[in-house]
């Protein structure tokens, strides 16, 4: 019993809030009576920091360096790890945020510098540094408290010109004039997430720090209420810290689950397959004279869809949208939707069915954007979608460039046919020629002109069909080898954006199609009727209404495996039907498929204890200090491996060097091989200059630093 209260108590305090979870009376305008947490992080001088991270690395870098040059050992040592010594405070969360603002002015100073790139290694190098940052937090502060504060540091809203001077304020008060929706200490606030995935600081939140917080966020288990740019139905009563969920606290209709990004993914693939099913059976059974009843549930279904699709934009921004892999094509399709309904509604409208037959024509061409939209959502990691993103924006940028270039082909034709041809007919034979489809446009160029009109269209032939094509593949194949060589990456990028778009604040991401068409009609007035209390209650009654069943089955799938580690019961029967068992090396998959028993654990542990040649021995693994006392059904699990610095100890008097230092990590441990690097180093140019003989060249050899010299630089950092 006494156990049990100890574990309800140790879960307690891992689920308290980094905010302060009583509620407070607040006074700004959206709070009549509703509570608020104050900002615990008002106090950081986050204005000062920006100019002070700025300061700190243009001085330290003045020559353009790459990505792969900056994480080598030497940059490192020199430039990247003095930077991080110094810009490192364990309470000043928003360093991170501040360094990434910087990244992010860096990059905007490149784009008008392009012969010079100073500002893009700039830029690199404050990415990085932010890494390592973050990676330190994480190393400082393991467990759930740790991924608690990582989750501040990633989603915890911050504003450049916070602390800043007034003066300042005033003279930029324009910069933070946009927001039209007041949300107290919320104003024009963004996160480090938000500013890594504009900035595409792709390395950053490859990190598994980061990662780690990431997948926290999209199952659900750390729970915040994020910032948004515009909101359609704002409700803002009731703000959410940043904080672990824990399903069994919560009540049953939690209509906050909606929000999570994994039930917003689940949700989405449905929304778009039932929005597809009613496309194939509108375009089945069309008729242009009338309405038919799948055309008109469709409409109203697409409709909702579409809505949902606006909001998302306005949530985050345009820039931010467009980063998800399939944004183009909701985009284009909400498009042909729009023009299909403005048609088929005034062909109703007018009693003119002629009009209806091009309505209904329009809509057919949305089918090439819905049927691959379906593949990029459930194979949104496959290479193939993660690149063709990128190259579509090549291929587009590169036709538009050459359509403007060979424009002046087309005008020279025109001018000397003198009206014989129309400009559409030049315009398809020379389209003919560009793809290599048809050479009528060569054939018929001595119409334009004996002798100027074949010089023309077999200038463009060259230029368009064999130089164009040929820029066009290479520059495809370039962006292909480029994102295939740091997948990884790019694949954790996809993850980050999907994550950071599934977490909404606008109460009409609580209502599904086409109930949010309903909810924009009958809430919005409300809104401006309702005192902010009594609004927040009459959404969150119609939210658990509309969604009560799927709230539910969300709550009880929640409180068994939202915090479980252990595999589902219907995981291990479908793995009994895996076939790629069934092989010869299955007997090697088979062995780490369960944790060896006590016995193992206990005759691994004698070994390590008491190491003997031919042994199990492996140095340095310790077993959670509980040895003694074991229970049948108690096991003892290591918990530690062994330390690189131990497989050194080979060598004579190497191990006791490095046990001797204070090395905290695998950042001591780096610093004692640098150090004895270095001075390899330093005494094979001393023997190289005592053999060579010349004095007069040893003044010209740097010289290298010395054990002495190492500490003395330590004890100043």
């Amino acid at each position: 019993m006494t156990r049990t209260t100890n574990l309800s108590e140790e879960e307690e305090a891992e689920e308290e809030p980094l905010l302060v979870e009583e509620e407070q009376q607040c006074d700004h305008p959206d709070h009549y009576e509703g509570p608020c947490a104050p900002n615990p992080y008002a106090d950081l001088p986050v204005y000062t920091t920006i100019h002070r991270v700025r300061h700190e690395v243009i001085n330290s870098i003045d020559d353009p360096y790459s990505i792969e040059q900056l994480r080598a050992p030497r940059i490192n040592v020199a430039i990247v790890r003095p930077l991080v010594n110094r810009l490192w405070d364990e309470k000043d969360v928003s360093i991170i945020y501040c360094l990434l603002v910087n990244k992010l002015q860096f990059l905007r100073e490149q784009a008008f510098e392009a012969h010079q790139t100073i500002n893009t290694t700039r830029a690199s190098l404050c990415e990085l540094v932010a890494l390592k940052l973050l990676r330190r937090f994480d190393e400082e502060n393991p467990e759930r408290d740790g991924l608690l504060l990582l989750a501040n540091i990633l989603v915890a809203g911050f504003e450049p010109f916070q602390n800043a001077p007034q003066e300042i304020k005033r003279v930029h008060s324009y910069a933070t004039s946009w927001n039209v929706q007041q949300r107290g200490h919320r104003i024009g606030k963004s996160t480090v997430l938000e500013i890594a995935i504009v900035s595409e600081s792709k390395i950053f939140l490859s990190a598994p720090a980061c990662q780690k917080v990431m997948e926290a966020i999209y199952l659900g288990r750390v729970v915040y209420t994020p910032s948004s740019f515009i909101d359609i139905i704002p409700d803002h009563y009731k703000y959410k810290p940043i904080t672990l969920y824990h399903p069994k606290k919560a009540p049953r209709l939690n209509q906050y689950r909606l929000m999570v990004p994994r039930t917003r993914n689940a949700l989405d693939i449905c929304q778009f397959l039932t929005l597809l099913i009613l496309y194939i059976l509108t375009m089945q059974h069309r008729q242009s004279d009338k309405f038919t009843t799948y055309e008109l549930v469709f409409c109203v279904y697409a409709t909702g869809w579409a809505l949902d699709e606006v909001a998302s934009i306005l949530e985050h921004g345009w820039q931010c949208y467009t980063q998800n892999l399939w944004a183009f094509l909701d985009f284009m399709f909400i498009v042909i939707y729009v023009v299909y309904l403005v048609l088929r509604i005034h062909s109703l409208a007018t009693g003119d069915i002629r009009s209806g037959i091009p309505a209904l024509d329009i809509l057919s061409a949305g089918a090439p954007v819905l049927i691959p939209r379906l593949a990029f959502n459930l194979l949104s990691e496959n290479m193939l979608f993660v690149s063709l993103r990128a190259m579509m924006a090549d291929f587009t940028v590169l036709t538009l460039l050459a359509v403007w270039c060979f424009a002046g082909f087309l005008l020279s034709m025109m001018w000397l046919g003198e009206g014989d041809h129309p400009p559409i007919t030049i315009s398809k034979w020379m389209l003919w020629v560009w793809f290599g489809l048809d050479g009528t446009g060569i054939q018929r160029s001595v119409d334009f002109h004996w002798l100027i009109g074949p010089i023309l269209m077999v200038t463009f032939a060259f230029l368009g069909n064999t130089l164009f094509l040929t820029i066009l593949v290479s520059m495809l194949s370039s962006t292909f080898s480029k994102i295939a060589s740091n997948a990884t990456a790019e694949i954790q990028f996809r993850r980050a954006v999907l994550t950071f778009e599934g977490v909404k604040s606008d109460a009409i991401f609580a209502y599904q199609p086409p109930f949010n068409i309903l909810a924009l009609c009958l809430l919005l007035p409300l809104k401006m009727v309702l005192t902010p209390r009594w609004f927040h209650k009459i959404n969150v009654a119609a939210v658990r209404t509309v969604n009560a069943p799927l709230l539910l089955l969300l709550s009880v799938y929640e409180r068994r495996r939202l915090w479980s580690t252990k595999p589902s019961k219907i995981k291990t029967k479908i793995s009994f039907w895996d076939f790629s068992r069934f092989s010869v090396h299955a007997d090697i998959q088979a062995v780490f498929d369960s944790d060896p028993p006590q016995s193992v654990l206990d005759e691994i542990s004698e070994a390590e204890e008491n190491p003997r040649p031919g042994s199990l021995a492996v140095p340095s693994i310790s077993l959670n200090g509980k040895t003694e006392n074991r229970s049948e059904g108690h096991r003892t699990i290591p918990t530690k491996t062994a330390k690189r610095k131990d497989s050194m100890a080979a060598m004579d008097g190497l191990g006791e060097w490095l046990h001797g230092h204070d090395n905290n990590g695998l950042t001591g441990r780096l610093d004692a091989l640098e150090n004895a690097t270095r001075r390899i180093e330093y005494m094979v140019k001393k023997i190289s200059q005592d053999l060579g003989g010349d004095s007069s060249d040893s003044e010209t050899i740097s010289r290298a630093p010395t054990a002495q010299d190492i500490n003395r630089d330590e004890e100043d950092i």
